[in-house]
């Protein structure tokens, strides 16, 4: 099992490294999510009993992490998959005691005002959160000071920039990956808002060979669905990190933020 024993990876990944790749594969909803929380995590100040909010939570392998690894209380919102399905992941984890399941759609959030002290999202945000409106609407639940941690698929050039998606990005994810944005691109989006302080906007280093690592471990874990993993690994084979890889962006909601009333 070569290619799932390549996720088990002490050096670069510590704490990620004590969880089973098994488990992890099993409840795959997107690339190598404990390494890109990990990761994230360097930039966060996540103190025991903070409250958070895991934003696209998926089947809750973060939501498991954050509340083992930082001593967190967890709410895991998703819109794909049940509440009463991630609550026995939590449940069979050991920390359904700090980790609440909550089916939610990410415009359309059921939490007080204010009532967060971080909001982290992996693996998710492009899928909801490119919009301008989108980051005054999702900061109303977090205090003012609290943080905002988001790792996404990233290009390294805006596909406006060159003028066309790469083919062979295309010919695996289509139109989606114009919403596959620089961490540049997401600096400005949220800094031009004034209502948070970017502290860290990063391409992670060598977030593309992670990624591949995980196509691999997904494609031999699952052989049902190797022909669609396979594609996968074809396009990151072709890429080697020119266009692909992933941001990892961090900030602090203003203590004077002012904040609009349309969610949308």
């Amino acid at each position: 099992m070569t290619a799932v024993n390549d996720l088990v990876r002490p050096d670069r990944y510590p704490r990620s490294a004590a969880y089973d790749p098994a488990w992890l594969l099993d409840l795959d909803m997107g690339p190598n999510p404990l390494w890109l929380l990990e990761d994230l995590a360097r930039d966060l100040d996540l103190r025991p009993g903070a409250r958070v909010l895991d934003l696209g939570s998926g089947m809750g392998a973060t939501s498991v992490f954050l509340a083992r690894e930082y001593g967190v209380r967890v709410v895991a919102a998703d819109w794909w998959v049940g509440a009463e399905r991630a609550a026995a992941v939590f449940a069979a984890a050991g920390v359904g005691d700090r980790v609440e399941a909550v089916h939610a759609e990410a415009h359309a959030l059921p939490f007080e005002e204010e009532s967060f002290d971080a909001i982290v999202s992996v693996d998710a945000f492009e899928y909801f959160g490119t919009a301008d409106g989108y980051l005054p609407y999702l900061l109303r639940f977090l205090r003012p000071g609290g943080q905002l941690a988001v790792a996404t698929p990233a290009m390294t050039r805006e596909v406006r920039e060159m003028g066309a998606i790469p083919p062979h990005v295309k010919a695996v994810v289509g139109w989606e990956a114009i919403a596959w944005h620089t961490p540049a691109w997401w600096r400005f989006q949220w800094e031009i808002t004034e209502l948070v302080e970017v502290t860290s906007a990063r391409l992670q280093e060598d977030g593309w060979r992670d990624w591949l690592l995980w196509a691999r471990a997904c494609a031999q874990a699952h052989p049902a669905q190797r022909a669609a993993h396979q594609r996968v690994i074809d396009m990151l084979t072709t890429d080697q990190g020119t266009h692909l890889g992933f941001a990892l962006l961090n900030a602090r909601k203003k203590q004077s933020s002012k904040l609009h009333r349309d969610p949308r």
